[in-house]
C-alpha cells in the first residue's frame, strides 16, 4: 500500500512491485476546490487515471485507485475510484459523484504473462539510474 501523494512517483511504485507486490492500492484523497472542477476538472481525473493505469503497466501489477468522494468543507472529492489490471485496463470504476463497493476478479496469472511479455524489469538499465538518489541532476 503507498499513501495518497506516493502515486505522483514512479519509484514508489517500482519499489514495491521490486519487493514482490502483486496488488497496490492508493488509497487517495484527493478532489477540487470551487472553481477549480469546470476549469481543470476533466484534465486532473485524466491525469491521476492516468498515473496510477501507467503504474500498473510499468510494473506488470494490478492497482487499485480508491479515491474518497463527496464535498467536505470547501474541496469536492472526486471519487472515480477504480481497478486497473497489469495492461492498464480499468476492470472496474466507481461514480464520481456516490459512494460504491467495488467488487473485480483480479487474475494473478496475468502478472507473470504481462510480466514476461513487457520485461520492464529485465531491461531496466540501473547503471544508468544512480541521479535518482538526488533532488536534482548536475548540469
Amino acid at each position: 500500500v503507498c499513501i495518497c501523494w506516493d502515486q505522483w512517483y514512479p519509484e514508489a511504485a517500482r519499489l514495491t512491485a521490486m519487493q514482490g507486490a502483486e496488488l497496490l492500492f492508493y488509497p487517495t484523497a484527493i478532489g477540487w476546490i470551487p472553481g477549480e472542477r469546470d476549469v481543470y476538472g476533466a484534465s486532473q481525473y485524466s491525469a491521476w487515471q492516468t498515473m496510477m493505469r501507467s503504474h500498473a503497466i510499468a510494473n506488470g501489477l494490478f492497482v487499485g485507485a480508491p479515491n474518497r468522494v463527496g464535498p467536505e468543507g470547501q474541496i469536492q472529492f472526486w471519487g472515480g475510484s477504480f481497478m486497473a489490471d497489469p495492461y492498464g485496463n480499468v476492470l472496474a470504476q466507481a461514480d464520481h459523484e456516490a459512494e460504491a463497493t467495488l467488487h473485480t476478479e483480479c487474475d494473478l496469472s496475468l502478472i507473470n504473462t504481462a510480466r514476461t511479455h513487457w520485461p520492464f524489469f529485465r531491461d531496466r538499465r540501473v547503471d544508468a539510474f544512480a541521479d535518482l538518489q538526488k533532488r536534482w541532476c548536475e548540469r
